[in-house]
């Protein structure tokens, strides 16, 4: 089939092309055996060795999962670049897929003793799928730009489901029988998701197959060159640090958080230099720019339902409904559910305006994320000024994630369809792996404020975060005018 020929909207499901499909349930699966893990991952530390967990403190457990999920969306840059210049979209998504799937089963296999190699290999392999799926689906609404809002919506849709079914299937087992059989769940998800890319994969016609802007020979050598000294280097300093240094967890953790930061602001200073003679190009990267840092302090807010709301959840919410107990990782769920629910209406909404031509600009849509997650962490103040008393009612954290979850559908779809149509031509995936940083910015700050969690109080920690999200939604506002009329969507 010819890259000419192929069209991927000449094969419709509900006005969408059969070819998202296949996306969509790789994503689902994949993000099942993700989410089931995270939601155990807190849990699984801070229980206490005798119950079978690693016994960390509530701190020390919300620093490792920061940097954990910080790394997890920072090796989409370099897993974009293998995509677009090494292997190919599609490629490049199978093998991180075996990756994530290999690390999933060294947890379950190891629990406590196989952590940190099980976390090492689920960054790597997520750093290699997620940019290439996005990328494939932006290629799917290249044919039907109109469409690209309401189609990336349905695809977050599938990520969301999920992580809806995880915490409920793999929370539950982890909780309430073994660990290790909740990590297995987990390898399980990831499995179905390979075996159902393998078989789909063939009606996405070219989109994905080759290396957008391929390495010629010398590039490849050089690249080579560079993996090998990376290696040397790494080995050179772990060695030195385990003989000389010997680091502790709280100076590494500041320092992987120093060079994340450091990174985004490398590329998009590259980039910019990159475009000087293209101004409308480089004007598309200068709002990227400003979505970016204000996707990362989204993400530095929202992410805290995995560590310290997570923990608050555990240790200071009622878990029973209906004179039924159930396991405090199932509050994890709440947030996929109501995307489930809400994702629709949604696509339904944006697809209408757009319609009429009276859709708000990409700046405004963020600007209500950024509101309402602010919002979200004025309701855990008041939560944790009622547990004072005792246990607060499961109610407070189910309007926590409600109220999170409309503003996650106005930022994180559109968030990433944005990075799809601002990006420069060749290099889409890498552009969406500089994107997915942002996730990872935000939570490598967002672990350096959670060691403060005990140090401040639960409402004063709470209270803060909500300012700081206040704060960048303001100045979102305030540019929102500018920023479109810079790049007029």
């Amino acid at each position: 089939m010819s890259a000419v020929a192929y069209n991927p909207f000449d094969r419709t499901l509900i006005k969408q092309p059969r070819a998202l499909v296949t996306l969509f349930m790789t994503e689902m699966w994949e993000r099942f055996s993700y989410y089931g893990m995270r939601a155990l991952l807190v849990l699984f530390m801070i229980t206490p060795t005798s119950d079978g967990g690693m016994g960390y403190s509530a701190p020390k457990a919300a620093g490792i999962y920061a940097i954990y999920v910080a790394l997890v969306y920072l090796t989409p840059l370099p897993g974009g670049w293998i995509g677009d210049r090494l292997l190919g979209a599609r490629r490049t998504v199978f093998l991180g897929g075996a990756i994530i799937a290999g690390g999933h089963i060294v947890l379950a296999i190891f629990g406590g003793a196989g952590l940190f190699p099980a976390l090492l290999l689920i960054i790597i392999g997520t750093g290699l799928l997620k940019p290439n799926m996005t990328a494939m689906v932006g290629g799917i609404y290249d044919y039907r730009p109109e469409l690209r809002d309401a189609g990336f919506s349905i695809y977050y849709m599938g990520i969301n489901l999920g992580a809806f079914l995880s915490p409920l299937v793999c929370g539950y087992l982890g909780q309430q029988v073994s660990w290790e059989l909740g990590f297995g769940v987990a390898a399980l998800g990831m499995i179905l998701a390979l075996v159902q890319y393998a078989i789909g994969i063939r009606g996405l016609g070219p989109i994905g197959a080759k290396p957008e802007n391929p390495l010629d020979r010398g590039e490849k050598r050089r690249f080579g060159v560079g993996v090998a000294i990376a290696v040397v280097v790494a080995a050179a300093l772990i060695a030195l640090d385990m003989k000389v240094l010997h680091l502790s967890a709280d100076v590494i953790e500041l320092l992987i958080t120093i060079v994340i930061v450091l990174i985004p602001i490398a590329w998009f200073g590259r980039t910019l230099r990159d475009e000087r003679g293209n101004p409308a190009q480089r004007n598309k990267v200068l709002v990227l720019l400003a979505l970016f840092i204000a996707a990362a302090v989204f993400w530095m807010v929202y992410d805290q339902a995995g560590s310290t709301v997570a923990i608050f959840a555990q240790d200071n919410t009622r878990d029973t409904a209906f004179g039924l107990s159930f396991p405090s990782s199932w509050f994890q769920s709440v947030n996929p559910l109501m995307i489930i629910i809400l994702a629709p209406v949604m696509a339904v909404i944006w697809t209408a305006l757009g319609a009429r031509g009276k859709q708000p600009a990409t700046p405004y849509k963020f600007f209500g994320g950024l509101f309402l997650v602010a919002v979200s962490m004025l309701v855990m103040v008041f939560a944790a000024h009622a547990a004072i008393d005792g246990r607060v009612a499961a109610m407070w954290l189910i309007a926590v994630f409600s109220i999170q979850t409309v503003g996650e559908l106005m930022l994180s779809p559109v968030g990433m369809a944005a990075a799809t149509r601002l990006s420069p031509p060749d290099r889409v995936s890498q552009t969406l792996g500089v994107w997915f940083l942002a996730t990872s910015v935000g939570d490598a700050i967002g672990g350096r404020i959670a060691v403060y969690y005990d140090q401040l109080g639960q409402q004063a920690f709470f209270a803060l975060l909500g300012v700081i999200a206040l704060v960048a939604a303001l100045a979102v506002l305030a540019l929102a005018r500018p920023l479109t009329r810079l790049v007029p969507e």
